[in-house]
């Protein structure tokens, strides 16, 4: 069975909560879809950065390796500083991966964004914050 590599990017923060919940999201991911080797990367505060996980990538049997921001919206970071990482033209998708077999496909996710399950997210935490015991 050939795999995707799946880089989940986390902004990264001094703050420990907010790697754990990168971890632990790139952690379920890995849980539910075994065609996906997941890791970790943050843009600053944290390790592994960015950089680093991609370095670690070029050595595992991936086919393809899919770049997805764990962020709300497009900024800077989005539309500039995660595309220049991943050698991509300001506005590309879709790229090359220089694997350590050769070139494989890169391709980067867009920010989560007004999808409807955030919405239901939302919804979820407001009924627990009504539900929860004072």
């Amino acid at each position: 069975m050939s795999r995707k590599g799946l880089l989940l990017v986390g902004h990264g923060s001094k703050l420990a909560y907010n790697k754990e919940l990168i971890e632990k999201t790139a952690a379920h991911i890995a849980d539910q879809h075994p065609e996906y080797l997941v890791r970790p990367g943050f843009m600053s505060m944290n390790t592994p950065t960015v950089e680093d996980a991609l370095n670690l990538f070029k050595e595992d049997e991936i086919e393809m390796l899919v770049v997805v921001p764990l962020f709300l919206a497009k900024g800077i970071h989005i539309l500039k500083d995660i595309p220049a990482l991943l050698g991509l033209p300001e506005g590309e998708k879709k790229g090359l991966f220089a694997h350590t077999t050769g070139e494989i496909p890169l391709v980067y996710a867009n920010p989560i964004g007004p999808d409807p399950l955030l919405a239901d997210l939302m919804v979820k935490n407001a009924e627990d914050a009504i539900n929860a015991e004072v």
